[in-house]
């Protein structure tokens, strides 16, 4: 795939494996809500896993009301790769992702989530599936699939029933869409349309737009701090609801199949 990439660096409008030219490699963006007293673990934890990276993490704070705000402060002063952004209103999951993607400055963004449950280091190995050589042109996300859940049964259940009917319905091949492991191309996620609650959405929107996906199996971990922001019913409810938009959308697609641009003196170069 061709180069599109503007001199400074910028999204082009079209492509997604590009040359960038400001560093770092890769920017690890963990919303973050009421997580007191597992913030800078897991800030720690992941500067140790991405050692032998050029790496920045971006923590967007979607308006905490405990201590998370003072001990990212003090994590900021500790770990120089740690950027932090604050929503002055809780905004939800989604919109802290996207904010946070939106002010990254690497190409590929890692996200996960700020409860601790994701385990840093299976970061490394997601970002070597989605960068390896002979991946499909067109490979935009590496999603991970939490294999053995860590989670109370009644909240297991609700993310079986709710997985199920998404899949069947959406045909994503997403078995465990709510994990929020996931590495993925900055350019890619861009392009997606963003509503409430997207994060849930991601392997079905790469695919809308053109893009591959593949799943990779990863860790999970009990819940050390903090409490869940969901409940049962609240996720299974907002699920379907969401669900509808999405069937929605992919009615309203529609696909190119290929873009190529007009290059003086030699005809049009493929770029999508």
């Amino acid at each position: 795939m061709p180069n599109t990439a503007g001199t400074d660096g910028q999204a082009p409008m079209f492509g997604v494996k590009r040359s960038y030219v400001s560093s770092p490699t890769v920017s690890v963006v963990v919303p973050m809500l009421d997580e007191q007293g597992g913030a800078q673990p897991l800030i720690d934890e992941i500067a140790k896993n991405l050692a032998h990276l050029d790496f920045e993490i971006i923590v967007v704070d979607d308006c905490s009301r405990d201590g998370t705000a003072k001990e990212l402060e003090t994590a900021a002063g500790r770990v120089p790769q740690l950027r932090v952004f604050r929503h002055a209103a809780s905004a939800g999951q989604s919109r802290a992702i996207r904010t946070g993607v939106i002010a990254a400055r690497a190409p590929i963004i890692v996200t996960l989530d700020g409860d601790g449950q994701n385990d840093p280091s299976d970061i490394g190995g997601l970002i070597e599936i989605l960068r390896r050589d002979d991946a499909p042109p067109l490979l935009a996300m590496v999603a991970g699939e939490r294999r053995i859940r860590r989670d109370a049964a009644a909240k297991k259940t609700a993310s079986r029933i709710a997985n199920a009917i998404r899949r069947r319905i959406l045909k994503d091949g997403a078995v465990d869409t709510g994990c929020g492991l996931k590495a993925f191309y900055r350019d890619a996620f861009l392009r997606l349309p963003y509503f409430d609650h997207c994060h849930r959405y991601l392997p079905a929107l790469m695919r809308r737009e053109g893009f591959e996906v593949e799943f990779q199996p990863v860790n999970h971990r009990p819940r050390a701090h903090g409490a869940s922001k969901y409940t049962n019913f609240g996720r299974l409810r907002v699920a379907l609801a969401d669900l509808q938009g999405m069937v929605w959308l992919n009615s309203r697609a529609r696909s190119p199949v290929e873009i190529s641009a007009l290059e003086t003196g030699r005809g049009y170069d493929r770029v999508k």
